[in-house]
């Protein structure tokens, strides 16, 4: 394509997105990363070419992609081609999901422009959908202690998700930083757990303090693995293989509805993530430091973690409220 004498490389959609993965891979982005582009640009080249006929990438224009957006908002199907998830949903994705896939498509459209295969970044006036904040819920007290009361102890998986629950409430890590742990990355005399930068969703090594009742817990399963299996990794399936992200996530569902606990409950890794901040900051801990421990980049993702409903505003407002403080509680003029 020739465009003010100038001449671009007629990139079709396929040789477009393999380039960017090569950049992409060639600068050291997550294997979990350049998986996310392929799907994404799958979805979005392919009601590109449902809806016009054009073939290369230097083809597609603004006006495309803001219909893309349309669509994804009112007539995409959701969970569409998902691998555990059948039947019909409904159609419009949600605002969250919709933004995760164009900053994708602005991450690919820009490495595009950036090693001039096309002139025109189609997407460098499309905004991301402004989306309200929701409140993120955490789990209540008592609802931890029936969750933790559902593995059976006795048996070796129901023992291994019980240890997994109890360090996520205490570290509040991310599952896949869960999963990927070894013994090596633990010392149980400082009772402290050292996350390489390759676990770290922002690729910085980081330290995570624990109490001593998770260091004893840690301790038998340590114990109990190493009488059955050669694995260093510390969560490992009934035969010994790793586990998975998504298969403790199935177990967490699990003992979910085992618990009771309704559809508004989401049992993931996450929420003992939420969980875990919120209940930091209600029991006098600091941001600062929570943020460290959590392994945000900065304080505003921390602050999302730590949003409290009424009742812990009540509670916080009845603790520290000026007039409580007052002696004799005489009214103030």
């Amino acid at each position: 394509m020739t465009i003010n004498n100038k001449v671009y490389p007629a990139y079709t959609f396929e040789q477009g997105i393999n380039y960017v993965i090569t950049t992409k891979k060639s600068e050291g982005l997550r294997e979990r990363t350049l998986i996310d582009y392929a799907k994404h640009w799958g979805y979005f080249i392919t009601w590109v070419e449902k809806n016009y006929e054009i073939h290369e990438v230097g083809q597609i224009t603004t006006e495309m992609i803001r219909n893309h957006v349309n669509y994804m908002k009112h007539d995409a199907k959701r969970y569409e081609g998902h691998k555990h998830i059948i039947g019909e949903h409904g159609t419009g994705l949600s605002d969250t999901t919709i933004n995760i896939r164009l900053r994708t498509l602005k991450a690919i459209f820009n490495q595009l422009e950036r090693d001039e295969i096309i002139e025109m970044n189609p997407t460098n006036s499309i905004k991301l959908i402004r989306t309200d904040e929701d409140l993120v819920e955490a789990l209540t007290s008592e609802q931890i202690k029936i969750l933790l009361s559902q593995p059976n102890q006795k048996d070796f998986v129901g023992y291994r998700d019980y240890v997994a629950m109890v360090l996520l409430l205490d570290t509040g890590m991310r599952a896949n930083e869960l999963m990927s742990l070894k013994c090596e990355d633990i010392d149980f005399q400082s009772r402290l757990i050292t996350l390489s930068g390759q676990q770290n969703k922002n690729r910085k090594p980081r330290i995570v303090p624990m109490s001593h009742l998770t260091v004893k817990l840690l301790h038998q399963l340590v114990s109990e693995n190493r009488r059955s299996f050669a694995s260093s990794r510390l969560f490992l399936s009934c035969y010994g293989d790793p586990l998975g992200q998504n298969q403790f996530n199935k177990r967490l569902k699990y003992y979910g509805q085992k618990a009771g606990f309704g559809r508004d409950i989401k049992c993931t890794a996450h929420i003992f993530r939420h969980t875990m901040a919120k209940n930091y900051i209600l029991n006098g801990g600091d941001p600062f430091t929570l943020q460290r421990i959590l392994g945000h980049y900065d304080l505003r993702m921390t602050r999302r973690y730590i949003q409290m409903d009424s009742q812990d505003l009540l509670k916080q407002h009845g603790d520290f409220s000026l007039i409580k403080t007052l002696r004799g509680g005489n009214r103030v003029y």
